[in-house]
């Protein structure tokens, strides 16, 4: 879902989102505190953006108000447009797609997976104001939109991972990799469709209409 995510495994982070994906392992109390410190991080800054806006708020600030130190704030996120793109949704994202039929085409399983995830993130009124907050963000903030196409990479890995799984296909196989940057490069365009238009309507229906037309000419 993001450009980035910070969790290492395919479990799901505390929160409503724990029972998005069917199967997902529960989260040990270590990674849970590292999940609740990466949160109490972002949400202080979007708060703190949205204030004193982007430029004008130092890390060091947005340390004092997540009650952590800026070494803290550094060590989870390496540079200031991290916090706004890292999140813990691709695991989520992962599971979903390895959890779907094996006959079912690589558009089909990422659709389920892309949208139910996306269903629950926005049941929860904290996360649904966090993708808000980002997607304001990734329109308004240059240096945001420039981190986000290099950091895309993660997911893009991760995409093709198991997609190689589903295939067959070698993980650098061309054909893959083109459909996997086809997919995120949509999702990015279709965030920033919804950010340009003032977030009118649900980003869900925006994600669907994005899948309809990967569907209607991308094939794999």
């Amino acid at each position: 879902m993001s450009a980035r995510t910070t969790a290492a495994t395919t479990t799901a982070p505390a929160g409503t989102l724990s029972g998005a994906t069917a199967g997902t392992p529960k989260i040990g109390l270590r990674e849970r505190k590292k999940i609740q410190t990466r949160q109490a991080i972002r949400r202080a800054a979007y708060r703190l953006f949205d204030e004193q806006g982007y430029d004008a708020t130092p890390v060091d600030r947005i340390a004092e108000a997540a009650d952590v130190s800026p070494s803290t704030v550094f060590r989870y996120f390496p540079t200031k447009e991290d916090i706004v793109l890292t999140d813990e949704y691709d695991p989520l994202i992962e599971a979903a797609i390895r959890a779907r039929p094996a006959d079912e085409s690589p558009l089909q399983a990422i659709r389920y997976a892309f949208v139910e995830s996306l269903r629950a993130i926005c049941e929860d009124p904290q996360e649904r104001a966090d993708l808000s907050a980002r997607a304001k963000l990734l329109r308004d903030v240059p240096a945001v939109r420039a981190r986000s196409m290099e950091s895309m990479s993660a997911t893009g890995r991760i995409l093709a991972g198991v997609l190689a799984e589903r295939t067959g296909r070698p993980v650098d196989d061309l054909e893959l990799r083109i459909f996997t940057g086809a997919v995120l490069g949509a999702f990015q365009e279709a965030t920033m469709h919804w950010g340009e238009h003032d977030q009118q309507g649900e980003l869900l229906d925006v994600v669907e209409r994005t899948l309809d037309v990967l569907e209607r000419g991308l094939t794999l």
